[in-house]
């Protein structure tokens, strides 16, 4: 391999290296976005147990709350040292979900909750990897903290939305 080719891979791979870790989340935003996911989290966990058709909806729709209110107040407590403020808004998907929701009711609410909330939930699982992978210290500490929870949230959701 000629000397002009080494070096072309070498600057080809450097660049990659360097495209890959510009698409990373910086930390704050990160924990910003963990933050609008659980508000977005606790206010459809609320409409499902207000909502919902089937006790399981209801119970899955508290868990959810229970569980996001929780991880919210350790995002914050993290963020607290990297100046990320807390915040009440959603994420524009969630936003748009709230407003089909509440246009439905009985079990056709139900089934959309619960497939909303498998691609959503297989969504936040693959950030919080990749924050894990990419990311360090105490922000990548608490995505892998909040993992096992996200995968208990997506089984159950995937158990809901079985016909």
């Amino acid at each position: 391999m000629s000397v002009q080719r080494i070096v072309t891979a070498a600057a080809f791979a450097a660049g990659v290296l360097v495209s890959s870790q510009a698409l990373a989340k910086s930390d704050s935003d990160f924990l910003t976005d963990a933050i609008k996911g659980d508000n977005s989290e606790i206010a459809l966990g609320t409409l499902a147990t207000q909502k919902g058709d089937s006790s399981g909806i209801k119970k899955f729709g508290r868990t959810l709350a229970k569980d996001h209110a929780k991880a919210k107040k350790q995002a914050l407590s993290v963020g607290k040292k990297l100046g990320v403020s807390d915040t009440s808004d959603l994420t524009d998907e969630a936003t748009a979900e709230t407003k089909k929701l509440n246009g439905l009711s009985g079990t056709a609410f139900d089934q959309e909750f619960a497939t909303y909330m498998v691609s959503d939930h297989q969504k936040d699982i693959a950030e919080f990897q990749d924050e894990v992978k990419t990311g360090s210290g105490k922000v990548a500490k608490l995505a892998s903290k909040t993992l096992p929870t996200l995968e208990k949230h997506l089984k159950m959701a995937q158990a809901l939305a079985k016909p």
